[in-house]
């Protein structure tokens, strides 16, 4: 039965891994195989304004802990998704670190797929995922895709995105996101390069579809 019309639960997927590890890869992966039917919700889209008081006082905030994220509403839009809802899914300015006034409106499928580096580290979250994915690459290969991304997609100059991976990055995906590999059902290796992993994970949701619908 197809979540939202006849009260089915989605099947829910989680994907975590290092920044520029290739999880919106794998995430896309599972989305084209089967158009329509998978949902991708990325973590970093529900990330708190740089106004928020969560961050008062500070002089540098830290994007990459977990505190960064606004993971409770995270999780209320999951759970309404799952349970067959649409929701409006907030829509992120990077370059002003905000979120937009306007929302982009989802409606229910049957996998909903959530991808961020966190995505294993908040219990809250992990408990609703019914199958958890960890992406493994090379830390300088992660390195690069993330200054590729950050200077092309948002905005920013090579030598702050260098800045904040000495100062922060780093750091925090030793100390939060590497050990939540730990959580994973399953860990693909090398990335988005990882083609046959892939294709085993493509396969798992095609047959999920086809037992919710």
């Amino acid at each position: 039965m197809t979540p939202g019309s006849t009260g089915g639960r989605a099947l829910v997927i989680g994907v975590a891994g290092g920044t520029g590890s290739g999880k919106s890869t794998v995430a896309t992966a599972m989305a084209d195989a089967a158009p329509g039917k998978v949902l991708v919700l990325p973590q970093d889209v529900y990330y708190r304004r740089a106004s928020d008081p969560y961050f008062e006082g500070r002089s540098v905030i830290n994007w990459d802990e977990p505190g960064a994220f606004d993971t409770p509403f995270l999780v209320e839009q999951l759970d309404a998704l799952a349970a067959g809802a649409a929701i409006d899914r907030p829509l992120y300015d990077f370059e002003a670190s905000d979120r937009l006034p306007k929302t982009l409106r989802l409606g229910p499928a049957p996998v909903v797929v959530v991808e961020g580096i966190l995505v294993l580290h908040e219990p809250d979250l992990r408990r609703r995922l019914d199958l958890k994915v960890f992406i493994d690459a090379p830390p300088d290969e992660r390195f690069i895709r993330r200054l590729e991304r950050d200077v092309n997609e948002r905005g920013r100059s090579a030598q702050s995105v260098i800045d904040q991976y000495r100062s922060t990055v780093k750091s925090m995906h030793d100390l939060y996101v590497e050990p939540t590999k730990q959580h994973a059902d399953l860990i693909i290796p090398e990335g988005g390069k990882n083609r046959v992993a892939i294709k085993v994970l493509v396969n798992h949701v095609r047959a999920a579809i086809q037992e919710l619908t």
